[in-house]
């Protein structure tokens, strides 16, 4: 049984030890806000017997509401670890993970499929699956007017193909009846909203067995962005 887990950090000093501390204040425009968040788990049994069980924990997210006294502007730092665990009658060797976010502009994102779907990074015809595309968004800038949501992935992974050239990848794959993926203090960065807005995490499995190929969606609890 092999194990990979794969670590993301893109974050400077400043947001490491805001996180730190919890709360951190240059002034009461720019105060940066410290919320933790209580993540989740998730177990699905396939068609085939394979067990899935997904869980979502230490999540967090740093969030400085007003970049520049901007009120169309947010800021935050998001970070979480995903775990997927197989069991069960399975034939299933691996899998992959995607983990990312969901944004919102005044738009109700609680329960995962908002209506319109977020543009075309991912596909939301099942109400509690979002199934990437291989054209999907990673990193977290982006604009949105109210009534709007989009989904980004947190990975970016660099990688040689089977000829030997770059690709990067939005998922973390693994082998093996488990894996794990972290990140820490992956930016959201949203312009153009004035109203109120939301995130909230997901992260997407997906399983392959001799039988089946399959998503299994986790979603995080949404927060406000201010």
């Amino acid at each position: 049984m092999k194990f990979r887990e794969s670590v993301v950090r893109v974050a400077g000093a400043a947001a490491v030890a805001t996180a730190a501390l919890g709360l951190f204040s240059t002034g009461a425009a720019n105060a940066d806000t410290f919320v933790p968040l209580p993540g989740g788990e998730l177990t699905k049994t396939l068609s085939d017997g394979t067990v899935v069980h997904v869980r979502l924990d230490g999540e967090s997210a740093n969030i400085n509401p007003s970049m520049g006294a901007t009120p169309v502007h947010r800021n935050a730092w998001v970070s979480g670890s995903a775990h997927v665990e197989l069991s069960g009658d399975t034939t299933a060797e691996g899998g992959s993970i995607y983990p990312g976010y969901t944004v919102g502009c005044q738009v109700d994102i609680s329960g995962g499929g908002v209506e319109g779907g977020p543009s075309a990074e991912a596909d939301w015809s099942d109400g509690e699956s979002v199934t990437p595309n291989a054209g999907g968004n990673v990193g977290g800038n982006l604009t949105l007017g109210p009534g709007e949501a989009k989904s980004f992935y947190v990975l970016d992974i660099e990688d040689a193909d089977d000829f030997g050239q770059n690709v990067h990848k939005t998922s973390n794959g693994f082998d093996g009846a488990s894996g794990s993926v972290t990140w820490s203090d992956e930016t959201i960065g949203l312009s153009g909203c004035g109203g109120y807005a939301q995130a909230r995490a997901f992260v997407n499995v997906e399983v392959e067995t001799d039988h089946v190929v399959t998503w299994v969606t986790l979603w995080g609890k949404p927060f406000s962005l201010g």
